[in-house]
């Protein structure tokens, strides 16, 4: 197959960066433009100087006009722009006959009520919520083939409902019980300019935030309800960590009356086994950063607690990899029948 002319739209940011890291080197990809307002004129390695001599690294930043983009003949583009502004892009170039792989919130819930409650806004393009296919490529993997629009899921949704989907849809755990609590490295507030997020104020500490209502609660309570066949509500208390990158997630829930608890060892092997990017560390194994940073790998590891009758859950992941760009080219390579693998085996 010839490679597939690709723009990223939103280039700039973490999430703008790590998908030039990984589709530069794509052996099915030809990166035609990038965009950003801020470095429009400017080439990839001028801006970030580490892809330098990188095929494709003289490609100039463009403004992000739909009709520019469409012009150099991309077939897909990657959004990696923030919730609100997405939406408008999204829907002039799909109009213009690109498929679109949102890494924004606008099209991750299919409830626009659901959205706004939790956005603060109406949202932009509700007629387009029901094309648009919740891209967790081990759970969609036929829809996502498909699919003309996929919203990208976010880096805490994807460390929380892995491990929780084959679960639920099993019947091993009561919904009512689950309580997620996840680390996140400082690059998951993106590449801004914020008091909060300085050196200084992050380095040596730790603490939560976005309590009891982050946004991300939204799509992991409708991906969990979906996967139940009821409403779930859950806790859910993220965290802000010194480290560049990674998430590491515990979620708790008691198991049904009468499960054993190796019936979820056997579900996550049975959801898993031979998924590339899920590792399965098994019963007893805590899931460690260190060993998911820079890829696109997911690691699971479950233990039981008999004094209380709840499972537990460790997962990790890099929330720039597997928690965005990585796992959004995972969804690029079921679009256009690539290997699962192509441009993600890095370890």
């Amino acid at each position: 197959m010839n490679p597939i002319p690709t723009a990223i739209v939103g280039a700039s940011g973490y999430t703008g960066m790590e998908l030039l890291r990984l589709l530069l080197v794509h052996p099915g990809v030809s990166l035609v433009a990038a965009t950003s307002r801020q470095e429009a004129g400017r080439t990839l390695a001028e801006v970030f100087p580490r892809f330098g001599g990188a095929p494709g690294s003289g490609l100039i930043f463009i403004e992000p006009d739909p009709d520019v983009i469409a012009a150099t003949g991309a077939k897909v583009a990657f959004l990696a722009l923030p919730h609100g502004v997405a939406a408008e892009i999204a829907r002039a170039l799909l109009e213009r006959g690109l498929r679109v792989i949102d890494l924004s919130a606008d099209f991750r819930l299919r409830d626009p009520a659901v959205y706004e409650e939790f956005y603060g806004h109406a949202h932009p393009a509700p007629d387009l919520l029901p094309e648009a296919v919740y891209g967790l490529p081990e759970i969609r993997t036929e829809d996502i083939r498909a699919a003309r629009l996929v919203a990208s899921p976010g880096c805490y949704p994807t460390s929380i409902l892995l491990p929780l989907l084959p679960l639920l849809r099993e019947n091993l755990i009561d919904p009512a019980t689950i309580v997620a609590n996840s680390m996140s490295g400082v690059s998951g507030a993106g590449r801004k300019a914020d008091l909060s997020l300085l050196f200084c104020e992050c380095n040596e500490s730790a603490r939560a935030y976005g309590v009891p209502k982050h946004r991300h609660l939204s799509e992991i309570e409708q991906e969990l309800s979906l996967a139940a066949g009821e409403t779930v509500v859950i806790s859910f208390i993220p965290h802000l960590i010194p480290v560049n990158a990674g998430i590491a997630t515990t979620t708790t829930a008691k198991l049904r009356e009468g499960v054993s608890p190796e019936a979820i060892g056997a579900a996550l092997e049975k959801a898993y086994a031979d998924q590339a990017f899920v590792r399965l560390l098994g019963k007893g194994g805590c899931a460690d950063t260190k060993n998911v940073t820079r890829t696109n790998f997911v690691d699971i590891g479950w233990q039981h607690d008999p004094r209380t009758g709840r499972v537990l859950l460790m997962s990790a992941e890099d929330n720039l990899g597997k928690g965005a760009g990585g796992q959004a080219v995972q969804s690029f390579n079921l679009m256009f029948g690539l290997s699962a693998t192509d441009g993600l085996q890095n370890f």
